[in-house]
Formats: C-alpha cells, sequence, structure tokens
C-alpha cells in the first residue's frame, strides 16, 4: 500500500484519493446488503415492520411540524348556505356593551368666513356629520380615604361608628374588586403575578407578588363553598364527562408531575388537582356516583367501573377513535380515508339532532325521542358498516394501523353506548374543551409554587369554566358571591343560582335577597 505522505505529485494525490472513494461506497453498499440479508435470515416481517415504523414516525414528526392543528374535514354534503357566493367586506360590529359619549366638534371664529361673499357662516341647527369611533381610556388605580364618622349621644352614653366597606383582609389596603381584578387576569387571561405586578408598576402602583397571593387566597377562601357545592351538583347529573392532563408543582429542588383532574356536564365544570392519576383517586370523588361516565380508555377508568359493583357505566369517547385514523392519513391514506368516510356522517348526524339540556316536561320527551330514532335508523347502520370494514382489515401488528383498529374493535361496546342512551354523547369532547383553560394557564404560569396554590388554582378555573358555560359575567359572579360570603360566612352561590336569579331580580346587590330564597329551597336535579 503506498504511503500517501511520500505522494508529492498533486495528480497522482488526486488519483488516488478518486480511489478511496469508489473503495468507500463499495463498503457501504455492502454493509447495507449484508444487514438486509440478515435481517431477511432472522424474519422479513422484523425487516419491514423496521421500515414501516421509521414511515410512521417520519409522518408523525411531518404533521407535528407542518400539519394543521384542527381535526375537520371538508364536509362531504356542504351545507346549502355554502353555495352562495360570499359576501365581500362587513359592515361595523354592533357595541351594545360600551359606554358612549358625544364629543361636538366646531370651527373656531376664525375659521368661519365664508369663501364666496366673505360673510360669516352660521351654524345649522340640528345638522351634523355623524361617525363613531372607539377608543381606549387607560386603568386607574385609586387611593379610596374611607372616613367613618362616629356618633355620640349628649349622655355618652352610646358610641356609634358609621360602616365602613366590606373588606376581604381585615385591615388590609386592598378592596375585594381588586382582588377580583387581579384573578380575572390570571385565570381568565391567564396572566402570572409577575407580569401583572409590571403592568401596575406602569400604571403607577407599586405591589410585590406576595402581597397580589395574599388577596388570591382570602379570596378562594370565600370561593371554596360554591365550589364544593358545585360538585355535589354535577355529580347530580346523570352523565358527566371526566378526562385529566398534567400540571407541575414547582417547589424548592422540585417539580413534581401533579395531575388535573376534570369533571364536567353541559354547564358545569370542574376542576381537582392531585400528585396521581391512579383510578383510587378519581374514585375518592367518584365513589358515590351513579350514572354514565364519558371518557377516553385510561385503564384507571375500567378499574373504577368494575370496582362500583355497576353502579358506574363508561361511554368511551368516539372522537379518540376517530382521531387515531386522522392522525395516520398520510401513512395509510386509502384505510383511513376509507375509516373516515364511515366516522364522518356519524358526526354530521349528531350535529343535528336536539340537545336535551335545558329542556323540560314534554319538549325534553321530544327531543330525546328524536334522538334514539335517528341513532337508532341512522347511526346504527353507519356504525354496523365501520365494524364490518375494521373486522376485514389486516394491518402489520404492533403498527400504527393495527393500534387504531385494535382501539376500535377493544373498546366497541362501550364507543357504542351512545347508540342505547339518548342521553350519552357522541364523544367527551366538552371535557377536553374545558381543560383548555388550564392548559394556557399551565404554559404562562408553569404551574403552581405550593400544594395551596393547586387548590385555589382549582376553584378558581372551576368557577370561572362554569361561568363562561352559563353565560354568566364571571367577574360580576365573583363580586355578587364574595360579597354573600362576608356578610355571611359559608354562603355558597352556584353560577346556575346566580344566572337564573339575576333573570328574576334584574343585576346589583338588589339580588342579593332574591338568591337568599332561592338558597333555601334549591334541591339537586336528582335525587
Amino acid at each position: 500500500m503506498v504511503d500517501v505522505d511520500q505522494i508529492e505529485d498533486f495528480e497522482l494525490l488526486k488519483k488516488h484519493a478518486r480511489l478511496m472513494v469508489l473503495e468507500l461506497d463499495y463498503f457501504q453498499k455492502r454493509v447495507k446488503e449484508m444487514a438486509q440479508e440478515l435481517a431477511q435470515l432472522k424474519g422479513g416481517e422484523q425487516l419491514e415492520f423496521l421500515v414501516v415504523k421509521q414511515a410512521e414516525q417520519l409522518a408523525r414528526l411531518r404533521h407535528k411540524v407542518f400539519g394543521e392543528s384542527s381535526e375537520r374535514r371538508p364536509s362531504p354534503v356542504p351545507p346549502a348556505a355554502e353555495a352562495e357566493k360570499p359576501k365581500r367586506g362587513h359592515g361595523p360590529t354592533a357595541q351594545a356593551k360600551l359606554p358612549s359619549r358625544e364629543v361636538h366638534h366646531r370651527l373656531k371664529d376664525d375659521e368661519r368666513a365664508c369663501p364666496v361673499c366673505k360673510g360669516t357662516l352660521e351654524e345649522m341647527s340640528g345638522q351634523t356629520e355623524d361617525s363613531d369611533e372607539i377608543d381606549v381610556e387607560p386603568r386607574r388605580f385609586t387611593v379610596i380615604k374611607h372616613r367613618r364618622h362616629k356618633y355620640r349621644c349628649r349622655c355618652n352614653g352610646a358610641i356609634k361608628t358609621a360602616p365602613g366597606p366590606l373588606r376581604l383582609i381585615v385591615g388590609g389596603r386592598y378592596s375585594l374588586d381588586f382582588a377580583i381584578a387581579l384573578e380575572i387576569d390570571k385565570r381568565l387571561n391567564h396572566l402570572p403575578l409577575d407580569r401583572q405586578r409590571r403592568q401596575m408598576e406602569r400604571e403607577g402602583l407599586v405591589i410585590s407578588t406576595q402581597s397580589m397571593w395574599d388577596q388570591e387566597d382570602a379570596l378562594a377562601d370565600l370561593m371554596e363553598p360554591s365550589y364544593l357545592k358545585l360538585l355535589e351538583y354535577i355529580l347530580g347529573d346523570d352523565v358527566i364527562g371526566v378526562d385529566e392532563t398534567h400540571w407541575r408543582l414547582m417547589q424548592p429542588g422540585s417539580t413534581a408531575k401533579w395531575w388535573v383532574w376534570c369533571l364536567t356536564t353541559h354547564d358545569a365544570a370542574w376542576y381537582m388537582l392531585e400528585p396521581s392519576r391512579s383510578a383510587k383517586t378519581i374514585r375518592g370523588v367518584l365513589g358515590g356516583f351513579e350514572g354514565v361516565v364519558c371518557c377516553d380508555a385510561y385503564p384507571g377508568y375500567d378499574a373504577l367501573a368494575k370496582a362500583s359493583n355497576g353502579q358506574i357505566r363508561l361511554a368511551h369517547c368516539f372522537a379518540h377513535a376517530r382521531r387515531k385514523f386522522y392522525e395516520l392519513r398520510s401513512t395509510y391514506p386509502d384505510a383511513c380515508k376509507a375509516a373516515l368516510d364511515l366516522i364522518d356522517p356519524i358526526f354530521l348526524i349528531e350535529r343535528e339532532l336536539p340537545s336535551p339540556h335545558g329542556l323540560e316536561g314534554e319538549a325534553k320527551a321530544a327531543a330525546l325521542e328524536l334522538r334514539r330514532v335517528r341513532r337508532d335508523g341512522e347511526s346504527r347502520l353507519l356504525a354496523t358498516k365501520l365494524k364490518t370494514w375494521a373486522e376485514a382489515q389486516r394491518a402489520l401488528p404492533r403498527s400504527t394501523l393495527a393500534e387504531a383498529l385494535g382501539y376500535l374493535l377493544g373498546h366497541w361496546k362501550t364507543l357504542t353506548a351512545f347508540l342505547d342512551d339518548p342521553l350519552i354523547p357522541l364523544d367527551n369532547n366538552r371535557t377536553e374543551r374545558a381543560l383548555r383553560g388550564m392548559v394556557l394557564g399551565r404554559k404562562n404560569h408553569y404551574g403552581s409554587r405550593s400544594v395551596r396554590g393547586t387548590q385555589v388554582a382549582a376553584i378558581f378555573y372551576t368557577l370561572i369554566e362554569t361561568c363562561i358555560l352559563c353565560g354568566v359575567d364571571p367577574q360580576e359572579y365573583l363580586r355578587f358571591t364574595a360579597r354573600a360570603a362576608l356578610r355571611s360566612p359559608g354562603t355558597a352561590v352556584l353560577p346556575q343560582e346566580f344566572a337564573r336569579e339575576h333573570q328574576l331580580a334584574g343585576e346589583g346587590s338588589g339580588a342579593l335577597a332574591a338568591y337568599e330564597v332561592a338558597r333555601n329551597t334549591y334541591t339537586p336535579r336528582r335525587s
């Protein structure tokens, strides 16, 4: 073999380099051929499995980076409204909730000269050109000095002091409305305390995050009875949704992984933060529940149902089964298209069915009957075709397509429970939507710094999300309930009660008396 260090001719060096490249290419090709031969000797199925797995992983990564976040597909039967030519442009959005004021613009004296006769322009009575402008006024913090005047009798037998405002913290400097605004910004607008602190400092208020936390903690004490009562309200329903996601407890030297458990009905959401995801944890909450639990295929729910002696029935979310095929449509386009073409019409039928929630008497019975008839006559036929198709498919063992088919057929009974009970929804999407707020908060806050912090987070996320589901202004509800609890410690007000009583008594402090009557006559929806 020639010593390369002894070669002085450049052309000869180039020749040897080309020979080495050819030799390297040859050895790489042989290594690949020997690897394939070795795989064939061990079993061709293993090599095929590895190739398929690599393709699936590449497809998942490509979808994660470049794919759409929505699972929506084009409707096979476009609505009639979509066939119409879309209107161009848009008009001004009505702003019914905004206050308004008039600003009059007049010409100055030196601008009122007539350009024709050099006379003076006179104002035309009632003639104006009007336009609207939406402006923003900066938030302003104010120090209010409360002076409580004292009174006495001439006999010096009695002295009385005028009552002051309700205080969230005895001797505290911050008002109840301040604490509520703080919490709305944190839980609804997802602004961490330190970010709010910097914003307030720019607006003139100097405050520490510890002082802000003290307001949170005190307000949570007032709202805790309502939080616990809302759990009773949800467990009084016949069908509830359950889901979970992770949360961080960031204590010094540790970032333990906690779990957010979420329970929902059509008009309520309830959260619990616990260090465990075990069936024992959720059993502590649902131990006395009797009815249907809509959930995913997490084994903890199966253990919960088995331990309930028939009191709890499971209905698995059909959207989870659909999602598995939707995510594989680039890897297995033909099989996934066939599956989605059978699943999507079932969802389209559900869109057309009336919801029984909020109805009473004959109207509710008619809605449930229509749901039963259409599901039994249309959805059941589509589900049967889907099962027949799935049983006829052949997929490589341990591939993602095999997992999707196994999930569908392995949970078929609980996935199709909605066909036999018109109260059961097709999916558990409402619970997944209810977790969005906490997921956004988790991204911004990174979690909680203490166990008490997890409890406070659960209380406020529960009440604020339930207010949104009920169509109630969370700020008005928190103000109303906190004032009621300050007057009468332990008072609990559900957002549903708040919405109902405000429809009867109107908004403002006058609704408090009406609430006192409703609180004594309230009964759960189911005995």
